[in-house]
């Protein structure tokens, strides 16, 4: 099978002969001439195999192999050495070389050792993607619920995962747990054992986009001082999760399309043309037709991106399975904050059920962390709950300015205080109390001299 190789060896003429020899094979090489170079390269490609030489002018194949477990773990390697001893051959296997070649090695002989190597670690990623999918929550089985609607995306999750499709969209309103879906997708997939890379394009300037799908080139523009690798290479062999693909600019849908008809790219300010294989899985709560009627969006790319459409339901459409969402998200939260497991009671999930969810399953956990957050005894009963549950808080609507005024600074500070006394410390859960995002917080608890410089809560004593 053809593969993409990193080939590392000091000496020109062999590297070039046996590096030839590998691609009139097939396969896609290549090539470098030391430890750094080959650290260089390994962390703007994406490699199926590395062949490394032992003995090299800036280190050795060990160091190598050590950058390798760093950037891109998992992947196979086959040391070649003319200096051969049973004490290398034993300590190359046992920092996890897939063999160890002697010089001279012809290229029929190498190809034969890199077609092991290959079969070998598919079969790891495999044997990682089997055991993934017996942990509970991965995999199709992730996706929580007995009503009609959960069991039928399941099962859609599955065909879809052992399926060729190279591109997915799935449709759905915020919070409805696209994000979940497109992990499920990958963990069911052949693909599990590669990357799972994923973006907000939204969240993400347009400006900036172009590089982080595509990568660019050393001056490329301004302040691209060195080659960066993109998302779309750092997923290779596996998937690419774009959510909010309804918020993506013209310029990179035209650059898409082509990855997606092409299945090859350029970075930016790049001439080469980089081959890729990765599955794209595209995601939006907005109407693309709508979109496309105003302009916004390619035809041809919604096209290509709606190969394989699945819609996600919302909440209010399967409210049957609330009880059951409420209750692993209790259970899981309390694990996550050292707490007792916290029993809901029937009249909080009475309440619950009846409640409509504009923010589907992302507005549930949030209802429930809220009520895991200030329960006061062991079980969450209905006003823990409730749409005015926000009522137990100390402002709010309710909240009556001073004829005096406010301080707001202070009062925050006083805020800041009083949800890290009521989490015991716990700075995310506080973060959320109050509105503030962690970094937020850990700067106004440093301010207030509630945090070392070294990011750990300071002594009150």
């Amino acid at each position: 099978m053809p593969a993409h190789l990193l080939f590392v060896e000091d000496d020109p003429l062999i590297r070039r002969a046996l590096a030839e020899g590998l691609r009139a094979k097939g396969h896609r090489v290549r090539e470098a001439d030391g430890v750094g170079a080959a650290k260089a390269s390994l962390s703007n490609e994406t490699y199926d195999l590395v062949v490394t030489d032992w003995r090299l002018p800036d280190g050795s194949g060990f160091d190598v192999m050590a950058d390798l477990d760093a950037i891109q773990p998992g992947i196979p390697v086959i040391v070649v050495t003319g200096h051969a001893s049973v004490e290398l051959a034993v300590e190359a296997m046992r920092r996890g070389a897939f063999t160890y070649v002697e010089k001279p090695v012809d290229t029929d002989a190498l190809d034969a050792h890199v077609q092991k190597a290959l079969e070998t670690g598919d079969l790891r990623r495999e044997n990682r993607r089997l055991r993934r999918l017996t942990e509970p929550g991965t995999g199709a089985d992730g996706v929580l619920g007995t009503s009609p609607v959960a069991v039928a995306l399941r099962d859609q999750v599955r065909r879809i995962a052992a399926s060729p499709a190279r591109a997915v969209l799935l449709e759905g309103e915020s919070g409805s747990g696209k994000g979940l879906v497109a992990r499920a997708i990958h963990a069911e997939s052949s693909r599990a054992g590669r990357p799972f890379v994923s973006i907000t394009c939204s969240a993400v300037p347009e400006a900036l986009l172009e590089s982080e799908l595509f990568g660019h080139e050393a001056g490329a523009f301004t302040d691209a001082r060195r080659r960066k690798m993109g998302l779309l290479e750092a997923a290779e062999g596996g998937t690419l999760f774009l959510d909010e693909i309804g918020d993506m600019g013209a310029a990179i849908q035209a650059k898409l399309l082509g990855v997606l008809e092409e299945r090859r790219f350029r970075r930016v300010g790049g001439l080469r043309e980089i081959d890729v294989d990765v599955r794209i899985i595209s995601a939006t709560h907005r109407d693309l037709r709508a979109l496309l009627q105003a302009g916004r969006f390619r035809e041809d790319l919604l096209y290509r991106l709606r190969v394989v459409p699945l819609r996600i339901a919302p909440l209010r459409e399967r409210l049957e399975d609330v009880p059951l969402l409420a209750r692993r998200f209790a259970a899981d939260l309390a694990a996550e904050w050292g707490r007792p497991t916290l029993a809901l009671t029937e009249a909080a999930l009475a309440t619950l059920t009846r409640r409509p969810w504009p923010g589907n399953v992302r507005e549930l956990r949030n209802v429930v962390e809220r009520a895991v957050i200030l329960a006061r005894q062991d079980v969450i009963d209905a006003g823990d709950v409730s749409e005015d549950g926000d009522a137990r808080t100390p402002i709010g609507e309710g909240f009556v300015l001073p004829m005096e005024g406010v301080r707001v600074e202070e009062l925050m500070d006083d805020l800041v205080r009083q949800a890290m006394k009521r989490t015991d410390g716990n700075q995310s859960a506080a973060a959320r109390l109050v509105g503030l995002s962690r970094d937020q917080l850990r700067y106004r608890l440093q301010r207030l001299g509630l945090l070392g410089k070294s990011g750990t809560e300071a002594s009150s004593a």
